[in-house]
């Protein structure tokens, strides 16, 4: 499985569209073991493309702080699961938490 987490220098970016990359994750559930990061560049932020493009590339699993309803709907479209409400951390801190079931997901700081 793998784990794509929206960054801005270096931390969770808490507005899903604006990131700087993404940070991809290639997780082993039954051994709650994950692989170093690699960074991806996003393409242009427009409506539909970010689903598109991070299903290319594998993502099954995306943790975010901030994402709005369309594009929660076009990840569930694309068979990828939507955490919303994570905090400005680390992404190795926060796919480490979701292994051990510890992650704090909060409010979804978007509105649209």
């Amino acid at each position: 499985m793998k784990i794509a987490i929206p960054v801005h220098d270096g931390q969770l970016s808490l507005h899903f569209g604006h990131c700087d990359a993404f940070a991809m994750f290639d997780v082993d559930t039954e051994a709650r073991t994950f692989s170093d990061p690699c960074f991806l560049t996003p393409p242009a932020h427009e409506p539909g493309a970010l689903p598109r493009w991070l299903a290319e590339q594998g993502a099954g699993l995306i943790i975010a702080g901030g994402m709005g309803v369309r594009a929660q709907q076009l990840f569930a479209q694309a068979g990828i699961d939507v955490v919303v409400g994570a905090s400005s951390e680390a992404p190795d801190a926060l796919v480490g938490a979701w292994l051990e079931g510890t992650l704090a997901a909060g409010e979804n700081i978007c509105d649209h």
